[in-house]
């Protein structure tokens, strides 16, 4: 399991539901590629997808953007 500090992640006044669903989207891109790898060069990652999305998400990798509707929510 995952224990990782949330606050650098809820940078800029993220909210939480933002992050889940980010942390979310990118772990089945990123699963997805994985599977396309696996099928066409039979490489199998070891991390797992949640993991590596959390990565990319607190290496600033990919950015979470919340609409205006959310943040004044």
């Amino acid at each position: 399991m995952i224990n990782v500090d949330l606050k650098p992640m809820l940078k800029g006044g993220i909210s939480r539901y933002s992050l889940c669903v980010a942390v979310a989207k990118l772990s089945r891109e990123l699963n997805d590629e994985a599977i396309e790898l696996k099928e066409k060069e039979k490489i199998i990652t070891e991390e797992k997808p949640v993991s590596m999305a959390v990565d990319e998400i607190l290496s600033g990798e990919y950015e979470i953007r919340e609409s205006e509707d959310l943040k004044n929510f």
